[in-house]
């Protein structure tokens, strides 16, 4: 009976005891180890949409309207082409101000290619503007040696599933306004995380009237192509 004692004394109860705190910790951490998860993921998750966002932009300014449609911004990114307008020389190099001046006295009707096409001869004090078409891919995410086309169209985190995008034109005040939207949910972008924790995510941000995961853009309204995070 002693031993029996000594055995519940210093082996069981210890036992029972450290359990009982390891159980009562990991309570206590999953919540904020979902949170540190979520937050990871969720800036992911945000910087894919700001880059949708980035391309649909451009698309409106080449075609003027937004694109429902994913592998249309993936080939205008591939293949497509933008105005971009190019400022030769500075407005504070007066000398080339004053050169530029005289050249357009000299001749009303001078184009920005032909000035262009005098700088390229060697005339280098010039001040101008000229638009020119560049290849998307050679002017946007430069910055981002990350950057990967490909997987604009994944949800990041989700093994596969696409990010839901559509576009609409729609009247304000009498005026057509096209949109788009873009958005992935906490279901595709938490997969793999504690399945009751994304349950009382989505069913807290239901009640409260905001999309369950992330979203830019709206096709109900104008919001000036606000992200739901901004």
């Amino acid at each position: 009976m002693k031993v029996v004692k000594k055995l519940l004394t210093y082996l069981i109860f210890p036992v029972i005891i450290i359990g009982l705190c390891y159980a009562i910790v990991q309570s206590v951490m999953e919540p904020v180890n979902f949170n540190n998860d979520k937050e990871a993921r969720e800036a992911v998750g945000i910087q894919r949409l700001k880059d949708i966002r980035d391309l649909q932009v451009a698309f409106k300014s080449q075609y003027g309207h937004f694109t429902p449609s994913v592998d249309s911004l993936k080939d205008f990114y591939n293949n497509g082409k933008i105005k971009l307008v190019m400022q030769v020389g500075s407005q504070d190099d007066s000398v080339a101000v004053e050169h530029t001046k005289q050249i357009k006295r000299r001749n009303p009707r001078i184009t920005p290619q032909q000035m262009y096409e005098m700088y390229q001869r060697g005339d280098h004090k010039l001040v101008f503007q000229i638009e020119r078409d560049t290849l998307v891919r050679q002017t946007m995410f430069l910055d981002r040696p990350d950057f990967d086309i490909d997987s604009l169209a994944i949800v990041p985190f989700s093994g596969g599933d696409s990010i839901y995008m559509a576009s609409a034109v729609k009247t304000v005040s009498g005026v057509k306004v096209p949109l788009f939207e873009a958005s992935m949910t906490y279901k595709s972008l938490l997969r793999g995380l504690d399945r009751q924790l994304i349950i009382n995510l989505n069913a807290e941000r239901e009640d409260t009237g905001r999309f369950p995961g992330l979203k830019v853009g709206s096709i109900d309204a104008p919001n000036n192509n606000a992200g739901n995070w901004e």
